[in-house]
């Protein structure tokens, strides 16, 4: 009986798959929504965590109610409060008249908040006490006003690191997350993705005029194995694009492999050296993972740069005086140690003498640095952030959607930085 609901409940909304994990969150859903329980939905971008609301929903009571979704990461910081609970006419500059806000609206009805991890920290604050009480105040009232409306939340951030981090409230996400739904990604889902490219290449087939896509055997493992890290929105526009593009209608690995991007485990840049395929909730995780890789090869510096200075102790080089016998040459410059420094102070001198030059025995003080002092300096994290932002935004051409999905932070958040560090 309970299977049976729940196939009803995927032909409904349009749930394809059969994995154990999806099939699971359907049920959940279908139990919570007689109640009156907030609910978080988890899961990676592109996984469908909008369908699941809807399921909540339309099997509760307020299903004849209002049903309102906002995506909280694309409303600026500055409205996003007037846009949820309203305002009072002359609030603000540009309040030429009363609103009377989503949380008003849906009253008796559902809102769902989509990236609801991107709600600025007084936003936050605001949407907990509707939580607790059903009041809300809108911006430049004092009239406090109530509201009956049950809340779907979803993220794709980890908030129990972002609580660690000090970006969600801890007593937010514990009234949001009373039911939490997970839903599983793509990659972990096998046979369910070559049934979503049947249902897709079906539904291009028609939309266009074409006959269906058909899949080799080598082609459906293909399709098996990778790691779709855009979940079923990646393999929807994939899909898309093989129907319009190819006139052979029977697709094998090698058609297939052109649509795959490469690398797909490794979606972050290069400079953070990762080896593991690894999910970050912020850019302030991507600079953090930054600093730590940089933080380590220092210390390797930092070592070699002892090992070298003991070796020359060892043969006797003599104290404030340089071997002759060390050389450099412009293409590689050579990283000199006195014999006699402190234990605690590494220096290092860049020269770019010519080559079979020996070094001057003598070392002016002044162009020797600490290198502690020299990586905190050149490390600094809005430094890093700002280059990072810089070079994203170079790499796409200054299209803000894709740096910010190539930087894993939401458009809102790119939109500040970029009005932050002034690179309009």
């Amino acid at each position: 009986m309970v299977k049976a609901e729940i196939q009803q409940v995927k032909l409904r909304f349009g749930i394809i798959g059969n994995n154990e994990a999806l099939l699971r969150g359907i049920d959940v859903a279908m139990q919570v929504a007689p109640t009156d329980l907030s609910v978080l939905i988890t899961g990676e971008s592109g996984v469908g965590k909008e369908s699941f609301p809807q399921i909540i929903h339309q099997y509760s009571r307020r299903k004849h109610g209002q049903y309102i979704a906002v995506n909280c990461g694309a409303i600026p910081e500055g409205t996003i409060d007037s846009e949820l609970f309203g305002h009072e006419k002359g609030a603000f500059t540009g309040a030429i008249s009363e609103r009377k806000g989503y949380f008003g609206e849906a009253n008796g009805g559902t809102i769902f908040l989509d990236e609801v991890g991107e709600l600025p920290l007084p936003t936050q604050a605001r949407l907990l006490r509707v939580l607790e009480s059903g009041e809300f105040i809108k911006v430049g009232s004092s009239k406090v006003e109530k509201t009956d409306v049950r809340i779907v939340a979803a993220t794709n951030v980890n908030l129990v690191q972002a609580i660690a981090e000090g970006r969600f409230r801890e007593d937010l996400y514990y009234r949001l997350n009373t039911v939490p739904i997970q839903i599983p990604p793509l990659r972990e889902r096998g046979e369910d993705v070559v049934l979503l490219f049947r249902k897709f290449a079906s539904d291009f087939a028609e939309k266009y005029h074409m006959p269906p896509l058909q899949l080799t055997e080598d082609a459906r493992q293909m399709l098996m194995a990778y790691t779709w890290p855009g979940n079923v929105r990646q393999l929807k526009n994939i899909t898309e694009q093989i129907s319009i593009i190819e006139a052979n209608r029977e697709i094998n690995a090698d058609i297939l492999k052109n649509y795959l991007p490469e690398n797909n485990a490794q979606r972050l840049p290069a400079l953070l050296g990762n080896k593991e395929s690894k999910g970050f909730g912020s850019e302030r995780e991507i600079l953090y993972q930054v600093l730590f890789d940089m933080r380590q090869d220092v210390t390797e510096l930092k070592k070699l740069v002892h090992e070298i200075m003991t070796e020359r102790a060892a043969t006797g080089a003599g104290s404030g005086s340089i071997k002759s016998s060390y050389y450099t040459s412009p293409s590689q410059p050579q990283l000199v140690t006195p014999a006699t420094v402190e234990p605690n102070v590494t220096t290092i001198i860049h020269s770019a003498v010519q080559p079979a030059t020996p070094l001057s025995s003598s070392v002016n003080d002044d162009d020797i640095q600490d290198t502690e002092e020299y990586v905190e300096e050149s490390l600094a994290l809005d430094d890093v952030e700002k280059d990072m932002i810089r070079k994203a935004l170079e790499k796409h051409h200054g299209k803000r959607k894709s740096a910010a999905q190539d930087l894993n932070i939401s458009e809102r958040t790119l939109y500040r930085k970029i009005k932050e560090y002034g690179l309009d």
